[in-house]
């Protein structure tokens, strides 16, 4: 199976302390993901992620047709 990363970078204007409490949080997901992706998380997540952190989910991207995604956090520095 290949893999494939994505890697963006985003500036807000808040304190980087209220980012990182609604991005560290993996609950959040389903806000950031648009509603036609029918966002669905499919495994327990903590309330903080961490390098290491495995989030399963799936998301209907063509046609309504369900794609299971896994995400690894690799990397999660706190401000």
């Amino acid at each position: 199976m290949k893999l494939y990363r994505l890697q963006r970078s985003q500036r807000l204007p808040i304190a980087p302390e209220t980012a990182w409490r609604f991005f560290a949080d993996p609950r959040n997901l389903q806000h950031l993901t648009p509603p036609w992706l029918d966002f669905r998380m499919t495994s327990d997540v903590p309330e903080t992620i961490h390098a290491g952190t495995i989030i399963t989910y799936t998301i209907r991207p063509i046609a309504g047709v369900p794609v299971r995604w896994v995400t690894e956090i690799t990397h999660a520095t706190p401000p």
